[in-house]
């Protein structure tokens, strides 16, 4: 199936301090995800550009740190304006990355704007401590500051770029920080246009630096002694081995990770809107491809059989297709070896019991040369299944049923992770009864939005540490200093 465009991908380059590389230390071929060919070169940072592009950063520091907090509140404020002016360049960019479909490529770009402008909103309101002490430390007077720590190292995730770039990048500029950031090989051209409109809106060069690379590049940003924290999204694999080269110095690190969130939907809810969302939300958003999704849902029992026949309904009435095309919701998965990992589980589990409603194999015809693989749910799900326990990252959804409150709050807890937590009811008082049982860095009731900019974004367990949004997101590139000031 040909994706069919007249956008012109931009060239993929290192960005460190004012120029752009257009080799590294090899070449990843980038491929459509639509076409299953390739459609790109890709340069590869090494240890020598990442070495390169921290110390640009360590540089600008100095620069950017003494910039005055309103000179850095416009110029953010004039990057999401900016990017928001390219909200085209972007969807097209979105869907060349990874396959995105249109709309969902058009409201991240919407949410990124968000994220940026809450930032830049900051930037010049920073908290800048507080008195400790006077009279009770002897007569002395104390206080605390609040600093930016310097090069942040960042690494991020290839299922929504931009995204994740505006999670991270605002937050630790408005704090005053320099940053060098490595995109997924898998997906650099999104990183490439906000390179450039970071450039546009005024931040000096080196402020920001953008290394495309590999595991090669990676590790050599994590352990460089310039960089002094570093923030990571993705997978808890990496994210040990990330751990363990922080640990060696003590460096910090903010990690947001994976999920199995549970969706809990109980007999006296909004059944319709529900039902609605629960498989959007599964499936409709980058194709199951992200780690905050309800990729299980827990449904109780009177209500059952009806809610899977209405989830299993509108899945299969989902368009999976090209992402061009404006009324597709669901485009293809990143590449072939998600789709085996995918149909390997979904085989898996219908061996062990689980029912499969709708989907559960590769598509054909049309989409064949592309990663497609349809909206798949399965019923009567073991949860204490791989497929009940284990991140799937594709369009999925594992359903199982509960008898009442306490063993829908058990179910929902049965995993690793901790990252998100969605309910579904009419009763006021069981929504807050769950909101603090439930074991997640967020719960969302009724259909409300999940990681908005206002609010923190993180989790617990296996779903990492630490917060992106929010007040709380923009005190992790601050650390905290003691000052007292005695009589002598």
């Amino acid at each position: 199936m040909a994706a069919t465009t007249d956008f012109v991908l931009p060239p993929v380059t290192l960005r460190i301090g004012g120029e752009a590389r257009n080799t590294g230390v090899g070449i990843h071929h980038h491929v459509n995800p639509v076409t299953g060919r390739p459609d790109a070169q890709i340069p590869l940072a090494g240890a020598a550009d990442v070495d390169d592009a921290v110390n640009a950063a360590h540089e600008a520091f100095a620069l950017w740190k003494a910039t005055p907090a309103g000179t850095r509140s416009r110029a953010l404020l004039k990057l999401a304006q900016l990017v928001e002016e390219h909200t085209r360049d972007f969807v097209e960019l979105a869907i060349a990355d990874n396959g995105t479909a249109r709309s969902t490529a058009q409201a991240t770009v919407s949410a990124a704007v968000e994220w940026i402008r809450y930032y830049a909103g900051w930037a010049d309101k920073l908290p800048l401590g507080r008195i400790t002490s006077v009279a009770g430390a002897g007569g002395s007077f104390g206080h605390t500051l609040r600093q930016p720590y310097g090069v942040i190292g960042a690494i991020i995730t290839w299922n929504a770029p931009l995204m994740s770039l505006s999670m991270k990048v605002p937050a630790a500029l408005a704090a005053g920080n320099t940053m060098v950031v490595k995109p997924s090989e898998l997906t650099p051209f999104s990183a490439m246009l906000f390179a450039d409109l970071v450039t546009a809106a005024g931040i000096p060069e080196g402020v920001l630096n953008i290394v495309p690379g590999g595991a090669e590049a990676g590790a050599a940003l994590v352990e460089h002694k310039l960089v002094k924290k570093v923030t990571f999204t993705g997978g808890p694999e990496t994210a040990r081995k990330i751990t363990t080269a922080c640990a060696q110095t003590f460096k910090p690190v903010l990690l947001e990770l994976g999920g199995k969130s549970a969706n809990l939907v109980f007999a006296d809810a909004d059944l319709e809107a529900a039902a609605m969302h629960a498989t959007f939300m599964a499936f409709g958003i980058m194709s199951g491809q992200a780690c905050a999704l309800p990729t299980r849902l827990l449904v109780q029992d009177s209500i059952y059989n009806a809610f899977v026949a209405s989830v299993g309904a509108l899945a299969s009435s989902f368009k999976v297709g090209n992402p061009q095309e404006a009324d597709t919701i669901c485009g293809p998965v990143i590449n072939e070896a998600a789709i085996d990992r995918i149909d390997s589980m979904v085989s898996r589990a219908q061996e062990q019991g689980a029912h499969l409603i709708t989907g559960g194999q590769r598509l054909a015809g049309d989409l064949a040369g592309g990663f497609f693989y349809p909206p798949t749910v399965l019923a009567d799900v073991d949860p204490a299944s791989e497929l009940a326990q284990k991140e799937v990252f594709g369009p999925v959804l594992a359903i199982t049923r509960f008898s009442d409150e306490a063993e829908a709050v058990a179910l929902a807890n049965s995993t690793d992770y901790g990252l998100s937590g969605y309910v579904w009811t009419g009763d006021a008082r069981r929504a807050i009864r769950l909101a603090e049982a439930l074991e997640t860095g967020e719960v969302v009731v009724n259909g409300a939005p999940n990681a908005v900019a206002e609010r923190p974004f993180g989790g617990i367990g296996h779903s990492g540490n630490g917060n992106e949004g929010g007040l709380e997101g923009l005190e992790e590139f601050f650390w905290t200093k003691s000052v007292a000031y005695g009589n002598g």
